[in-house]
């Protein structure tokens, strides 16, 4: 008999013991653990200062002093194609100069600029244009794309005869859109800089 209550004694022990380690789990800090917000690196954006872009091209126009003007590297980039890249951002401006040389030249170059923005659809929420008139007395179409796309603005801009020049700017970088917003305002402010300082040689 004494047996029987040893074992019942150590039965209700046992039992005690689990109910008291499942409280306390339950009761414990971590029930209230909240997941820390998801956050994104730093971007320190610099004050931005202005210079003429270097000599030699059919186009002049002011670029940011923390930018450098490096040729295009792409195997099937023409003569003033351009990389304003800036290092600090990881960010890149590809500017491509075309001659006009015809009305039907003219027209071909807008439809492959805007064929070569189509194929963001996929994963672009959205696609907004809109003609605007630059402080030069030119004209430019911006086109601003949203989502996860590789290129988030683009503009291009043309006197119809002699000039034609398309601006795309680009990332190497995949960090979300979400995250690189300063970056990419701070971009879109310099890419507006250089349509409205924009004088055709």
């Amino acid at each position: 008999m004494i047996r029987t209550v040893f074992i019942r004694l150590c039965y209700v022990g046992f039992i005690s013991s689990c109910l008291a380690v499942i409280y306390a789990c339950g009761s414990s800090d971590q029930a209230d653990y909240v997941p820390k917000p998801k956050g994104y690196p730093r971007i320190d954006i610099p004050t931005a200062e202005y210079v003429p872009v270097e000599p030699g091209h059919p186009y002049q126009f002011e670029v940011n002093k923390i930018a450098r003007v490096l040729p295009d590297t792409f195997k099937r980039a023409e003569p003033h194609w351009i990389f304003v890249y800036y290092p600090t951002l990881k960010a890149t401006v590809q500017l491509t100069y075309k001659p006009v040389q015809s009305l039907d030249n003219l027209r071909g170059m807008l439809a492959d600029a805007y064929k070569l923005t189509a194929k963001h659809n996929v994963k672009a929420y959205s696609i907004n244009q809109q003609r605007v008139q630059l402080r030069n007395g030119l004209s430019a179409s911006l086109i601003t794309l949203v989502g996860d796309v590789p290129t988030q603005f683009q503009f291009v801009t043309t006197d119809t005869t002699r000039h034609f020049l398309r601006g795309a700017l680009y990332f190497d970088t995949a960090t979300a859109n979400d995250s690189l917003a300063p970056v990419i305002n701070y971009v879109k402010a310099d890419m507006m800089r250089m349509l409205n300082t924009l004088k055709w040689k």
